[in-house]
């Protein structure tokens, strides 16, 4: 890119010139430095010569520097700045998407991921999408290399809207489907990720007949990878369903995840479990997902048993005194006594919320030892979870119990110099 100025040109835009010229350098903390200036140089320039000087510039740069990945980045970043001013109107806009197009294909995750967020960015101001979105978006997605069809996953539900052809729509609705079956996990991951925002977009014929089929195809995908994606899209879905129409036809799946094979798959289940609560009928969550919750409690993995500790009192306040005294209290107190510091940890930081779930009785009955022996943890981080959330259990019993029950093992924690020492006092 040759920048000529007139003298007096030089004068006022030296600074420019200068940062213009450092994008060749062959430096690259020089390059990246001028790239974070570039929506200055492009005001400079003028929306022309950004056009048709600059932007064919950044491609190459682009395309040339496949190694600089921290210049990539940035200048994924930059290009996603870059409005309709610097290149003179709507008419000019898609010229962006060249050098866009080029960072989606990067095999370094970060910068083909601010690519797309940048072309989103950019397709917002497009108009004629079937003339410039479409096309990108079938390159994309058809091309040879996996990093082309993994950026093009989370697009489809920005440029679907802007499509008003019903063939072009199933088109790309083919072609997302083309994602979900390809034969590279990777890439059925980011389809997968991106089935939800997809399902928001499509109209309600099609989020039947078409994206649940395919959400309950991934579910079952024999890549734990891909499953865990599939967990969120319970969640997603279920938002665009009746509770009827969920319970029918996403709940089995979620079942199933919850039971998979795969203990990622289940921490996630766990992870997400009031998520999934909330987008089936509360008739659902307190016949099925009690049972569900207690078996992940009970899991052979501490990691999905600590996720689901967390959990418990938000899904206890779902479903009310009764499941929860009948179903997961008894579970409670054998996490108390769980053979890993972590899990008996997570409880600590929600079991005082149980009470005001149970009420003042059932509190002090059941409750209360259970708080006594989190407090005699040997490990500190149970210890000071319980305290730090002793006003919820104060607001349900009452001071003088509280005091007359738990106060004695505070105060003989406050002279127990092994636990201050470890952190607990800290």
């Amino acid at each position: 890119m040759d920048v000529e100025m007139s003298e007096a040109e030089a004068s006022d835009l030296g600074p420019i010139k200068i940062l213009i010229d450092e994008l060749r350098n062959d430096e690259a903390h020089t390059r990246l430095k001028s790239i974070r200036h570039l929506t200055t140089i492009a005001t400079a320039l003028g929306p022309e010569r950004t056009r048709e000087e600059l932007v064919p510039y950044l491609n190459e740069m682009a395309s040339e520097m496949e190694d600089e990945d921290e210049v990539l980045l940035a200048l994924a970043e930059e290009l996603g700045k870059l409005t309709t001013e610097h290149v003179g109107g709507k008419e000019f806009i898609h010229g962006l998407l060249i050098p866009l197009e080029t960072l989606c294909a990067m095999e370094e995750a970060l910068v083909r991921d601010k690519a797309v967020e940048s072309l989103k960015k950019v397709a917002e101001f497009i108009t004629n999408a079937e003339d410039c979105l479409v096309p990108l978006l079938r390159r994309l997605a058809e091309g040879d290399y996996n990093s082309t069809r993994i950026a093009s996953a989370p697009l489809f539900a920005s440029i679907y809207p802007k499509i008003t052809e019903s063939a072009t729509k199933v088109q790309l609705r083919a072609m997302f489907s083309q994602l979900c079956r390809d034969d590279i996990p990777m890439v059925r991951k980011a389809a997968c990720s991106a089935l939800g925002a997809f399902a928001r977009a499509v109209e309600s014929s099609s989020l039947h007949d078409e994206i649940i089929p395919l959400f309950t195809k991934l579910a079952e995908d024999d890549q734990d990878s891909v499953r865990i994606v599939a967990v969120d899209n319970c969640v997603a879905l279920g938002s665009l369903l009746t509770p009827e129409q969920t319970s029918l036809l996403i709940f089995p799946v979620m079942q199933q995840l919850q039971r998979d094979k795969s203990w990622r798959v289940r921490y996630m289940a766990a992870d997400h479990f009031c998520e999934l609560c909330d987008a089936v009928s509360k008739e659902v969550v307190e016949k099925e997902m009690a049972g569900s919750l207690v078996r992940l409690l009970k899991d052979t993995e501490p990691e999905v048993r600590t996720a689901a500790a967390f959990k418990v009192t938000g899904f206890c306040e779902r479903v009310g005194t009764n499941v929860t005294l009948q179903q997961m209290v008894p579970c409670v107190r054998e996490l108390a006594l769980d053979s890993c510091q972590h899990v008996r940890a997570a409880l600590a930081a929600v079991i005082m919320g149980l009470a005001p779930v149970v009420g003042k009785k059932e509190t002090v009955e059941q409750l209360v030892p259970l708080f006594l022996a989190l407090l005699k943890d040997e490990h500190h981080e149970a210890r000071l979870n319980i305290i730090c959330k002793l006003e919820a259990v104060n607001r349900v019993i009452g001071v003088e119990s509280l005091s007359h029950s738990l106060l004695p093992a505070i105060i003989e924690l406050a002279h127990d110099k092994q636990w201050r020492g470890g952190g607990g006092a800290q």
